[in-house]
């Protein structure tokens, strides 16, 4: 999944990243509150992380000017503001939650899944299951046939996309926007190399198992 921060307290912003990132996040950061509307606006995210005060826009107008160009990303706030009247304004201008600092990063990662089950509309306890391949997102045990299988930061983020739209044919675009971040070129081979690497772990360490991993030429991956 990714993440869009908007930051400007450059040491939380490389510290959420970085545990962001170790939690199996994508996770591009800005600290200018114009940059980060051009980015929520130009590109693919599954959350935002915006700070209320950001210089260049303001958090409060960067969300009502997202909001009006039908950009629909859940928008968690961040602020160091924790009055009544301030909470309803964030809300108000488009955010679906509020979180004030300093705050515990477990809550952070609570808030967020919370988030991410609301706007895919999936149960709490979803636990994503194609053939005899599970994968648990609360505790990011993944097994096949009751083995389990040790994966790679990389490599569990790239298969829990994969299993979020099993049946559905993925491009490389797709994978890029939701499994890596900007800075990531698609026409690298990069993509392959995990691609490879999960079939590896899926599918050839499991020889009498059907084949999950496909290619679909010309179009991208899918599981199923």
């Amino acid at each position: 999944m990714r993440i869009l921060l908007a930051e400007d307290e450059i040491k939380l912003a490389v510290s959420l990243k970085k545990a962001l990132e170790t939690e199996r996040y994508a996770v591009d950061t800005v600290s200018d509150g114009t940059k980060a509307y051009e980015m929520g606006f130009d590109e693919v995210y599954d959350i935002i992380i915006l700070d209320i005060g950001l210089p260049g826009m303001d958090g409060i107008t960067l969300a009502k000017k997202l909001r009006q160009e039908k950009i629909t990303t859940p928008i968690l706030m961040l602020t160091a503001r924790d009055t009544d009247e301030d909470k309803i304004t964030g809300l108000d201008s488009g955010a679906d939650d509020y979180l004030v600092k300093p705050f515990e990063f477990r809550e952070l990662l609570a808030r967020l899944r919370a988030l991410l089950r609301r706007s895919s509309h999936t149960p709490a306890a979803l636990v994503y299951t194609v053939d005899n391949l599970t994968l648990d997102p609360s505790s990011h045990n993944t097994q096949r046939a009751g083995r389990e299988i040790g994966l790679s930061l990389k490599e569990y983020t790239l298969l829990e996309y994969l299993m979020r739209n099993a049946g559905k044919v993925v491009s490389r675009m797709q994978i890029v926007d939701h499994v890596w971040d900007i800075d990531l070129d698609p026409f690298s081979n990069v993509i392959d190399v995990y691609i490879g690497y999960l079939r590896n772990k899926i599918d050839k360490a499991f020889p009498k198992e059907k084949k999950l991993i496909q290619t679909v030429k010309g179009l991208g991956y899918k599981i199923g």
